[in-house]
């Protein structure tokens, strides 16, 4: 962020932000074959954490659709929180997972969740502790963050959007935004008639199993709204075409 886009922000910024705060980070769609995985973040002062704990967030997972888009829309009008989300396309998880030196998702989730770390700071967020759903190893995880950002407390632990409140308003911000995400997908292709009967995205779904099956094509594989590096697809191609690229030299 620049000079001025940081002094922008920085006047936007509400007082208490100014004041020691902490913030949790948590994912919805790491699962998933289709469509996008999303990365939130929602963060508050330290000394509003006592109030957060009633305003009955929970894991995402555990509450129905029009519960979570309720909180959701009651966390963005309370004027003492702030969030924000990274939404990673499909085709960018597959094509990070397929290159020649391969990025592992793990290694994508670290890097989103580090991302939202260094977004909200550069906006002027004074974070003090930072509580993190893990993806992997809780400690390695931990450690990895801390010599990033050395000057933030991190707290790294499973199941954290059940035991952080802070976390499960992140866990919210991000099944929501990709919930509505997927509703909303605008599909690339249009060759043909693209169904919209997909289900969650879940492998194990049975709108997702019969959507990936009625739209496989031989040669081009599927539309761009699935994760191709993901092995459910590979089931999907055993009568596929194989391709030889031929590289031309002048």
């Amino acid at each position: 962020m620049g000079s001025d886009a940081a002094a922008a922000a920085a006047a936007t910024l509400p007082e208490w932000a100014s004041t020691p705060c902490i913030m949790g980070i948590d994912e919805a769609g790491r699962g998933p074959v289709l469509g996008p995985m999303v990365y939130g973040c929602l963060y508050c002062a330290r000394s509003y954490e006592k109030t957060l704990s009633t305003l009955n967030f929970a894991d995402s997972k555990t509450l129905k659709e029009e519960k979570r888009e309720e909180l959701f829309e009651s966390l963005k009008a309370d004027q003492s929180i702030g969030w924000a989300v990274d939404v990673i396309d499909p085709r960018e998880l597959s094509a990070k997972m397929l290159r020649k030196h391969k990025i592992n998702l793990n290694e994508i989730s670290h890097d989103s969740a580090s991302g939202l770390v260094k977004r909200v700071l550069s906006m002027g967020v004074l974070l003090a502790e930072v509580y993190v759903d893990t993806v992997g190893d809780p400690e390695k995880y931990r450690v990895k963050l801390s010599e990033r950002f050395p000057s933030i407390k991190f707290v790294v632990a499973k199941k954290a959007d059940s035991l952080y409140p802070v976390v499960s308003g992140a866990s919210i911000a991000a099944k929501v935004t990709r919930d509505r995400a997927l509703r909303e997908w605008v599909l690339d292709e249009t060759c043909r008639d693209i169904g919209r009967k997909f289900g969650s995205g879940y492998p194990g779904d049975p709108d997702t199993k019969a959507w990936l099956e009625q739209h496989k094509h031989r040669v081009f594989g599927f539309p761009s709204l699935v994760r191709f590096s993901w092995g459910t697809c590979n089931s999907y191609f055993k009568d596929g075409v194989e391709v030889l690229w031929l590289v031309l030299i002048p």
